[in-house]
């Protein structure tokens, strides 16, 4: 997946010039690939942002504003979007990317994931919660963590199905 960001090297704009670079800044420093899609130097960049970004995100009069953050040709949002995400920590959400183990948003996620298998199994197992499951609890995470991050929200009961259903396919 490559996260496309539509900017424009020429704006007149002080105000679009620092949303681009806080945009690109943020990129760069947390190692996310991204391409740079410059819309004042290239037409077909200009063409293709304008007809992608989807209705209810233009605004009401004019064309959309850069930068304009797509993840392939899936429409991701403007800098607004983008600024909310960063402040709610869920920019790798906002994306549609999978956070990296060790960053914040992964290791909130991965405790998150314990403590409800614990609660869970404490509420409907036999089993101690540190010695069940553990060794399928890498596996049921990166299942868990490519469900949460693809839609954008956690539903417990999707990932105690999925952590459940491989923990006991692999007890079997």
């Amino acid at each position: 997946m490559v996260i496309r960001v539509y900017i424009a090297s020429s704006s007149g704009s002080t105000a679009i010039k620092k949303k681009q670079q806080d945009v690109l800044g943020f990129l760069e420093a947390n190692k996310i690939g991204f391409e740079e899609k410059d819309i004042a130097a290239n037409e077909e960049n200009r063409k293709w942002m304008r007809e992608n970004v989807p209705e209810n995100n233009r605004p009401a009069t004019g064309y959309p504003l850069p930068p304009q953050i797509f993840n392939e040709s899936q429409y991701r949002g403007d800098y607004d979007a983008f600024f909310e995400a960063r402040e709610n920590n869920a920019v790798y959400a906002f994306l549609g990317l999978t956070a990296p183990p060790g960053s914040k948003v992964y290791n909130i996620v991965i405790q998150l994931l314990y403590e409800l298998w614990k609660q869970k199994l404490r509420q409907s197992s036999k089993h101690e919660p540190e010695t069940f499951c553990l060794k399928h609890l890498e596996k049921g995470i990166s299942i868990a963590l490519k469900i949460i991050f693809k839609r954008n929200q956690l539903n417990v009961e999707i990932i105690d199905y999925l952590v459940f259903s491989h923990a006991n396919n692999q007890n079997e």
